[in-house]
């Protein structure tokens, strides 16, 4: 599970970057004898959402450019993932072949013979769901991320001019939440106090069931993030304590639960690259709670239909696979080994949560003095160079789409501008020291751990790979064969 576990973080990590498979248009006249030719199109979409924000305006594409764009995206992630999709089925029909025969060969098959087949069965149960999520969710990402900065783009340079106008006419003080001078006196949701208790009870349930990651054993770190948790806390319409924890978990998220109840990950601490980052994180997580979109999803799901699929946590907890070993190890190790994952609909993730938290997040942010972008570039971060397999749920909470990175670059020109903003602290780097060698100590303890592989044959030669280097461009992956079972290319 282990190598499985490193094998599609690799491999993922390179989803959220590479070329889409299809050769890239030329999109402007040849250059002049000495100078440099421009960049295509599809080159431009490489660039961190930052640095278009200050391009689109300046760039010219045709229309007929655009739309063959579009094209090829749409067909470029139609083939990837079909190719995945006609693997996972594949393996499937492996799986019947290897489990009815299993069966017809009842007691009487010896027992090497048996151990080798459950081996193959649980190579193959591991290989259908790599193709599982590369189908289903990071070939998807990487396309939705790609054409979230097409349209940034074709329509951001009128929406950056609207802006203006708004500016000048002063349009933009009647938008919602506009009052950013009240933050702190004014009411986003009101009932937060009602929410402790429900937060509480779900802290409690997630812990009971093993589903909370236990706490980052370091005081320093802990003190550090609550530190910064709380001066955005301060700055923020939050009418409940804060509740922060960091969690001993690669998995590169935050979440929010009713009533003040903040949780960061390790993997996110790795993650982010200054303080300002951390800030928007946490300002963002903070307006889920002020907005009350937590306990909103609570009234109409439990904890556990909540964060995984009801029926798949029945079973595991029915068997006890999951509950004797600790669900936390799902997390990070057998996740998608039982082809487990989160469901948007059951998170409640709509767009109107997300851009109401990302307005109130950038506020919370202003007002606590840091970098307005740092959350936004954070999120560049994980959508263009760390996508790792680790941060899919990040993705899952937070899709990217066009509609967001505008309404976010808006707020920011909307909001007065402060002197010496902060992007970088000396705690901040005090804290990334002091998390090296914790990571590298967790790294080394997670070797071996149990997964979520709740009939696992240990001591079976991990399952093969497929062909995949770091930097590798999606047509090379969706072109080349992908290893079977034995070992050898379909």
């Amino acid at each position: 599970m282990e190598v499985f576990r490193r094998f599609i973080a690799l491999g993922l990590s390179q989803l959220l970057v590479i070329l889409p498979w299809y050769p890239a248009q030329a999109s402007q006249q040849s250059p002049a004898p000495g100078q440099t030719a421009p960049l295509t199109l599809h080159q431009q979409l490489q660039k961190p959402y930052e640095e278009l924000f200050q391009l689109a305006p300046s760039l010219s594409f045709s229309a007929t450019q655009v739309q063959q764009e579009r094209n090829a995206l749409k067909s470029a992630k139609d083939a990837c993932r079909n190719r995945f999709k006609d693997h996972e089925k594949t393996y499937s029909r492996q799986l019947d072949a290897l489990r009815k025969d299993l069966k017809q060969r009842g007691a009487g098959i010896p027992d090497d013979q048996r151990r080798t087949l459950h081996c193959k069965i649980q190579n193959l149960e591991l290989m259908r769901s790599e193709a599982n999520v590369l189908a289903n969710h990071a070939i998807p990402t990487a396309y939705d991320n790609l054409n979230a900065k097409l349209d940034l783009i074709v329509k951001w340079p009128a929406e950056y001019r609207q802006a203006q106008a708004d500016m000048t006419s002063e349009a933009y003080l009647s938008r919602r939440w506009s009052d950013v001078k009240d933050i702190g006196f004014r009411q986003i949701a009101s009932g937060q106090q009602d929410d402790i208790k429900r937060g509480k009870e779900a802290v409690d349930e997630m812990r009971r069931l093993g589903m909370m990651p236990p706490e980052l054993k370091s005081e320093p770190i802990q003190e550090y993030v609550r530190l910064v948790g709380e001066r955005v806390a301060k700055n923020s319409d939050l009418k409940v304590p804060l509740h922060i924890s960091v969690l001993q978990s690669r998995e590169i998220n935050a979440f929010a639960l009713p009533g003040g109840y903040l949780f960061i990950e390790r993997g996110l601490l790795e993650a982010v690259d200054d303080e300002s980052q951390l800030a928007g994180v946490i300002a963002h997580e903070l307006a889920h709670v002020t907005a009350r979109h937590s306990s909103r999803l609570m009234m109409r799901a439990t904890i556990a239909s909540l964060f995984y699929q009801a029926a798949q946590i029945a079973a595991m907890v029915l068997t006890g696979g999951v509950a004797g070993v600790g669900m936390y190890y799902a997390l990070q190790y057998g996740f998608y080994g039982l082809g487990l994952a989160l469901d948007l609909k059951l998170l409640g993730v709509s767009r109107d949560y997300e851009l109401e938290a990302d307005q109130l997040g950038v506020q919370y942010a202003w007002k606590a003095g840091y970098d307005t972008s740092g959350f936004i570039r954070f999120f560049d971060k994980m959508a263009t160079t760390q996508g790792y397999v680790n941060s899919l749920s990040w993705f899952r909470t937070h899709p990217p789409f066009y509609e967001r990175m505008v309404q976010t670059q808006r707020e920011i020109m909307f909001l007065p501008p402060k002197d010496q903003a902060i992007v970088q602290t000396a705690d901040f780097l005090q804290m990334k020291e002091a998390l090296k060698p914790i990571a590298v100590m967790a790294e080394k303890d997670e070797k071996g751990k149990p997964s979520l592989m709740i009939s696992r044959e240990e001591g079976c030669e991990p399952p093969p790979k497929l062909e995949y280097k770091p930097d590798q461009p999606i047509e090379e992956l969706c072109s080349k064969p992908l290893y079977t079972e034995t070992g050898k290319p379909q």
